[in-house]
């Protein structure tokens, strides 16, 4: 996984074939065949553990400081999921959209949107957001927003981290 990952990241989506992971990661085509039978399946493989790895740090949020400050930490964590590996998450982002994962990711995205919905439920959120509609409204703004910045090889975590900031909490006390 990591091979193709490396491969992605420096030399693009055409440079990645099964041969050339197999190659990277010194193992026989047929080893890598056992596992993943083509290109699309190994990209499908990054894109899973790419999710999976940002769940786990999800998951770390601490809401014993309010929901203000554990909405700020998913905004963060998912800049710096996107922004840790830039050229690959661009390359993810836009087979994501290719590659049939929706199935696979379907538990990710329920387990996301109930997180939301939790900190949305904070004392300290204003009152009158805790609705589904919100949360995943919030999550798409975060998502696109960031994907976008990354699709425009924009980097400047500071200046995302407050547009990001400013899109959500101004949809939150909007009237």
């Amino acid at each position: 996984m990591q091979a193709a990952a490396h491969i992605l990241e420096t030399d693009g989506l055409t440079a990645c074939s099964t041969n050339s992971v197999a190659a990277k990661a010194g193992v026989s085509i047929g080893s890598l065949y056992q596992y993943f039978p083509s290109r699309d399946a190994i990209t499908k493989a990054l894109i899973i553990e790419q999710v999976t790895t940002l769940m786990e740090k999800l998951e770390a949020i601490r809401l014993e400081e309010g929901g203000r400050v554990a909405l700020e930490q998913l905004i963060d964590i998912a800049i710096a999921q996107q922004l840790t590996r830039p050229a690959l998450a661009k390359i993810l982002d836009a087979e994501e959209q290719r590659l049939p994962v929706e199935a696979d990711l379907r538990g990710y995205a329920a387990s996301l949107h109930t997180m939301m919905l939790t900190i949305l439920a904070q004392p300290d959120m204003p009152q009158g957001v805790q609705f589904p509609e919100v949360a995943a409204d919030l999550l798409a703004i975060i998502r696109g927003m960031v994907d976008a910045a990354g699709a425009r090889d924009d980097w400047e975590i500071g200046t995302l981290r407050q547009r990001v900031q400013r899109a959500v909490f101004g949809y939150l006390t909007w009237k």
